[in-house]
């Protein structure tokens, strides 16, 4: 129905910068918020940035000021963009996206599969 592939993690010293990518497609009507949320080796799943169809951003507070979340609603894409990265970054980050596949149905919450991202010296 729905797939968010995500793209664009990797190695990076520690200051560096990592732009992250998640393309939405399958049947979708509508794109509701969208968001990154990303998990750490022994930790819970957390929330890095949301944003609505509006263009409304949330950032966790670990990151504001460093990370910026953007979307092309016309391209169904997600995008993150990670500045001044630190070891506590490192963790797998995953898109979330509130789809609607048709005008009668409510929406669901998808998930991509994460990408890696290694802030590492």
């Amino acid at each position: 129905q729905v797939q968010l592939v995500e793209s664009g993690g990797g190695l990076v010293q520690p200051g560096g910068s990592l732009r992250l990518s998640c393309a939405a497609s399958g049947s979708i009507f509508s794109i509701y918020d969208m968001g990154w949320y990303r998990q750490a080796p022994g930790k819970q799943r957390e929330l890095v940035a949301v944003i609505s169809s509006g263009g409304s951003t949330h950032y966790a507070d670990s990151v504001k000021g460093r990370f910026t979340v953007s979307r092309d609603n016309a391209e169904n894409m997600l995008y993150l963009q990670m500045n001044s990265l630190k070891p506590e970054d490192t963790a797998v980050y995953y898109c979330n996206a509130a789809v609607r596949i048709d005008p009668s149905y409510s929406s669901y919450n998808y998930w991509g599969q994460g990408t890696q991202v290694t802030v590492s010296s």
